[in-house]
């Protein structure tokens, strides 16, 4: 292979890989590339010799359990070597249970300096590196992270030279001044295909989709679900990077122009990681891209920096959650190159960010449905997250925001993510822990399933309306509602004059089953947080399948046409679910409810009951 480089000494510290792992020593620390920049042959050399050594310990973030290292590791050859993982996970599976006293829970934005301060000297180091060009440097290509620190840190650097590396431009290359030893070595870099996805990942890519504004800048932990939320942010516009991991379905968005880094507030113009995982397509975009820089952990990983970037949103899949919003996270088949040794850091920097969100996503179940991973509560050995940190949390359910929650609120929400199989249970189990009133009920709801596809998002001026079916935790905020009315709305709404809306009262307008009862909301603010400023309503009348509809809209959002397009939504849903039509029992005097009916492409039949007016429409009689 050979190197053209002015930095003298390259030819002379070239040996085989037999020579280099020959210099470490028994009773030494040794470093290992981490991710898919693992240096494969030094690692297999290291192995076939690993009967020579005594006590060597490997530290490496978690990592595969296929390598080799992971292997040997598991045979009891704990007087040869044994591996230190840094690991930030919960550690339940069978696999890493029975290895948990080797994990070292850390942060990877603290890992580097662990290595820099010599609070862990590392003795040796193995690393692959791309060929140095003409003046020596090397770029450690798909692997920066905690690489780099270990690089420039370690005792004795010994560098798989590898050609099929990429070359990956930023804060990634290390001198040929700075390595001990080559050992030139072609392989494939390691790779993973795509990885399958949930069954429910298009939906929760749509709620997540939801959530993103333009502009906003994207971190994303590997899981089950990035395809599906980058199909849903294929219509978004000028997105940014700044992640942990750089994957394929972030390639793909590049090339449709979506992900531009313009509007950033960091790196402006750059995509930035410290780390790639994906195909080998994936590793021939980052050779010599000048729009991606890679940097160290310490950097990328930083809350204060992540917290610096526009709209910065953090997407990370969590393994169980519980009813006051703890979550587990942990190294899974789909993400065992990732250890979520990255998690908190993200979580907690886009939470500072201008206009930042951290969503955790939570595929309901687990186990083809068998499991709930929404628990009514975790060990606290498991807790990767505490409830302190988590706001967005998104299932195939629907979407919540648990900041500034009480933990009857939370425990709601959380229920309204679960699986229909399991919300009884878990209501429950939140009754017996002192989670909410002996009293609450789901009624309907406990079978409901919230219906995503209807969420919309409208402008009105400069103010954003979210259009969509009511959740159980919209309880509070429809009340608010009621009570914000002008008197005169009040008594078109109920017929009588009504100065108190009780919960009670008002459960029939969130405890919805989606399918016989439906109530859909238009609310401003931010989500979680939003004021319900109109709502539609329809209740089945199963004897003549028709369903009677009810309206409220705030006298400041009247003749904005915010009915009409409740309306519409109540209408599809209701025909979607074979229903056969609408009625309206209103007063003689109520202009608007008929201006409402009179604009829906459906015959309208008016009659009057006892000083009602009462409106129907059935929806197999088109306007001709």
């Amino acid at each position: 292979m050979g190197a053209n480089n002015s930095s003298n000494g390259y030819q002379a510290k070239l040996r085989t890989a037999e020579e280099a792992i020959g210099q470490i020593r028994s009773g030494k620390r040794i470093f290992i590339g981490s991710a898919c920049g693992e240096p494969i042959h030094l690692v297999n050399t290291l192995v076939d010799q690993a009967k020579r050594f005594s006590d060597l310990e490997i530290v490496r973030l978690m990592s595969s359990d296929r390598s080799p290292l992971s292997l040997i590791a598991t045979e009891s050859q704990e007087n040869n070597l044994n591996v230190r993982f840094i690991y930030q996970g919960s550690a339940t599976s069978s696999r890493l249970a029975a290895n948990k006293r080797y994990i070292a829970p850390m942060n990877l934005f603290s890992v580097p300096r662990l290595f820099k301060e010599r609070h862990l000297p590392l003795h040796a180091a193995l690393i692959q590196v791309s060929p140095p060009d003409s003046f020596g440097w090397m770029s450690l290509g798909v692997s920066v992270d905690v690489t780099m620190a270990a690089a420039l840190s370690a005792d004795l650097v010994i560098a798989q030279v590898n050609p099929r590396m990429p070359r990956i431009l930023g804060h990634s290359f290390i001198h040929t001044d700075d390595v001990d030893v080559f050992v030139e070595h072609e392989e494939d870099v390691l790779a993973i295909e795509n990885i399958p996805e949930f069954e429910s990942a298009l939906t929760i890519g749509q709620l997540v989709g939801n959530l993103v504004d333009d502009g906003s800048t994207i971190q994303m932990g590997l899981g089950n679900t990035p395809q599906g939320i980058m199909q849903a942010l294929s219509e978004k516009n000028d997105l940014g990077i700044h992640s942990q991991f750089m994957v394929n379905c972030m390639m793909d968005l590049v090339e449709k122009g979506v992900i531009t880094n313009r509007k950033k507030g960091l790196n402006q113009g750059k995509l930035v990681a410290s780390s790639a995982i994906g195909t080998k397509e994936l590793y021939q975009f980052l050779h010599d891209n000048p729009a991606i820089e890679f940097y160290p952990s310490d950097y990328t990983n930083d809350p204060s920096i992540i917290s610096q970037h526009n709209k910065m949103l953090a997407v990370n899949v969590a393994k169980a959650i519980d009813l006051t919003g703890h979550v587990a996270a942990e190294v899974m088949p789909q993400n065992h190159y990732s250890g979520v040794t990255g998690l908190l850091d993200f979580v907690r920097g886009a939470s500072s960010s201008p206009g930042g969100k951290s969503i955790i996503i939570i595929p309901a179940t687990r186990h083809q449905g068998q499991t709930s991973r929404i628990l009514a509560e975790l060990e606290s050995g498991s807790v990767v997250v505490p409830r302190s940190d988590v706001s967005y949390v998104v299932s195939e359910f629907g979407a919540v925001n648990l900041f500034g929650k009480n933990l009857q609120e939370r425990a709601m929400a959380m229920i309204s993510l679960a699986h229909p199989d399991f919300r009884d249970e878990l209501l429950q189990q939140a009754k017996e822990q002192g989670l909410m009133g002996k009293k609450r009920t789901l009624t309907e709801f406990v079978n409901g399933i919230y219906p995503a596809k209807m969420e919309e998002r409208r402008t009105y001026g400069e103010e954003s309306v979210t259009f969509r079916a009511a959740k159980p935790v919209d309880d509070r905020r429809i009340q608010e509602h009621f009570y914000n009315m002008a008197p005169e709305d009040i008594q078109s709404r109920f017929f009588h004059e009504k100065t108190c809306f009780l919960r009670n009262d008002m459960e029939g307008m969130f405890q919805i089953d989606y399918v016989k009862d439906m109530t859909v909301v238009a609310v401003t603010g931010e989500f979680g947080f939003g004021k319900v400023i109109a709502m539609g309503v329809y209740l089945l009348e199963p004897s003549r399948n028709m369903a009677e509809i009810a309206f409220s809209v705030s006298k400041e959002w009247q003749n904005k046409g915010i009915a009409n397009v409740i309306i519409k939504k109540l209408i599809h849903a209701a025909r979607e679910n074979g229903i056969a039509g609408f009625v309206a029992y209103t007063s003689m005097t109520n202009k608007g409810m008929i201006k409402l009916f009179n604009k829906i492409p459906y015959k309208i039949h008016t009659s009057v009951e006892e000083d009602m007016l009462v409106l129907m429409t059935r929806f197999d009689e088109p306007r001709s």
